[in-house]
């Protein structure tokens, strides 16, 4: 890669990059302004802003999203008559969950055994600078050969889905040929992967009751209807009995036809502890790419400490269910919420509400746009061959932008590789990783625009 102009380049600026990553880290953009300062995101929004008008962006914009957050917005005017490639990311994050876990602090970048670490390196303020980073190896070798639109969102991680129903208001603003989505990653780190899959989503909130109040369970238990006993039994119904997804009416027995991701790997990569088992049948890339996964994300119950010896009365649950493509989201919602209401036991009220959705995703990995980036990670990955794999989490704003722009081919790459370990606690991103994409990105616009 070194004898490359536009990867000599990259790497040059890699030690700017680290130093413009650890100012974008230390914003602590949570978009979830009941717990984190509207200030910091509004601070990261701006850093961007100036990035991009220092990069010589035109119409460099805060627009302000349905959801109360901004995503932030530039153009970079080509040659004329070339394409237009709109590059995206977002600055938004997740939050630290336990700092006292983190290794270092999580807004402040920290390099150790060859990784930086933070929230937000990888995910995805790490692909803001990997588009910049592309963008300023080629105004350096012979300029940016297309028109290039920037948008980084302001609210990916919470799912409000303010830039979708912004750009549904305005869809001239972001048209283009291809559209580059910097917020996936490779299958693990130093083999190269566009991702051609996302599963949907769709999120409830379903609640139980039994009781007009808590009883005694010395005095009642044993004939009072027991609200946290309903809920678990319905929660339990979700999964047979090994492990796999069961929501009465939804297909899961789906096969993924693409990269094949090794057991033993996965269970490195999910940390799984020894002597546990995988749950689910089939390939793993069928059960985390082609099939329904649901996940109980959170139950309120008494807690253990301070618990009385009570029947509960009421109990309710938070509830994921991923769906593969070819499965409408609303379709699957509705589903699930007659699968709760019929399996929720002894005649208990039961109440579904629906608090997100967002549908799957399926690129056409024959187009142009992918031929290209395949010559391009062919280059910035010597010896390796670009692979397609799935993801099992969702983007909802690829299928916004695919609704939108029918024409438009799409392309999912980005710096979440296993080791990432993107929403957990010590974050981190390759910086090998950072600048190889950068380089193929830079390729990619290249080619893209001799294609």
């Amino acid at each position: 890669m070194s004898s490359n102009p536009v990867a000599e380049t990259v790497s040059s600026l890699m030690p700017r990059a680290k130093e413009e990553l650890t100012a974008l880290v230390a914003f602590k953009s949570v978009a979830d302004f009941d717990q984190f300062p509207r200030s910091e995101s509004v601070g990261a929004a701006n850093w961007i802003a100036a990035a991009l008008r220092a990069e010589g962006f035109q119409d460099v914009d805060l627009l302000d999203t349905p959801d109360g957050t901004q995503s932030v917005y530039g153009y970079l005017p080509g040659p004329e008559g070339a394409r237009t490639v709109l590059l995206y990311a977002h600055y938004d994050v997740q939050p630290p969950l336990d700092e006292a876990g983190w290794a270092t602090p999580p807004f402040e970048l920290t390099e150790r055994d060859g990784r930086w670490y933070g929230r937000g390196a990888a995910d995805c303020k790490g692909g803001v600078l990997m588009h910049l980073l592309a963008l300023r190896a080629l105004k350096a070798n012979g300029g940016v050969p297309v028109h290039v639109k920037f948008i980084a969102e302001g609210s990916e991680e919470q799912g409000t889905g303010g830039l979708e129903r912004y750009a549904e208001q305005h869809p001239e603003l972001l048209a283009a040929d291809t559209v580059v989505i910097g917020d996936a990653g490779n299958f693990r780190a130093g083999l190269p992967t566009v991702t051609s899959t996302l599963r949907g989503m769709t999120l409830v909130r379903v609640k139980v009751d039994t009781l007009e109040g808590n009883l005694h369970s010395g005095q009642f238990g044993g004939a009072a209807p027991d609200a946290l006993a309903a809920l678990i039994r319905v929660l339990d119904s979700l999964r047979a009995e090994d492990g796999s997804t069961t929501v009465d009416g939804l297909a899961a027995d789906s096969a993924w036809e693409g990269l094949v991701y090794d057991e033993e790997q996965f269970r490195r990569d999910a940390r799984v502890l020894d002597g546990v088992e995988l749950i689910g049948s089939g390939a793993v890339a069928d059960r985390i790419w082609a099939r329904p996964a649901v996940t109980v994300l959170g139950i309120d119950c008494p807690p253990v400490v301070g618990a009385t010896p009570s029947v509960q009365a009421s109990a309710r649950a938070l509830i994921s269910l991923r769906v593969p493509p070819g499965v409408d989201a609303a379709e699957a919602t509705k589903l699930l919420q007659a699968h709760l209401e019929s399996r929720t036991p002894w005649g208990a009220r039961v109440a579904v509400e629906q608090i997100g959705q967002g549908q799957a995703f399926r690129a056409d990995t024959g187009s142009p746009a992918y031929r290209a980036m395949a010559d391009a990670m062919a280059v910035a990955y010597p010896g390796q061959e670009m692979q397609y794999a799935g993801q099992g989490g969702s983007i909802p704003l690829c299928n916004t932008l695919a609704a939108l722009y029918p024409r438009a081919e799409i392309l999912l790459i980005g710096l979440s590789e296993p080791e990432a370990q993107i929403h957990a606690v010590n974050e981190s991103v390759s910086p090998e990783e950072l600048e190889r994409l950068s380089v193929a990105e830079a390729l990619f616009l290249r080619n893209y625009a001799a294609s």
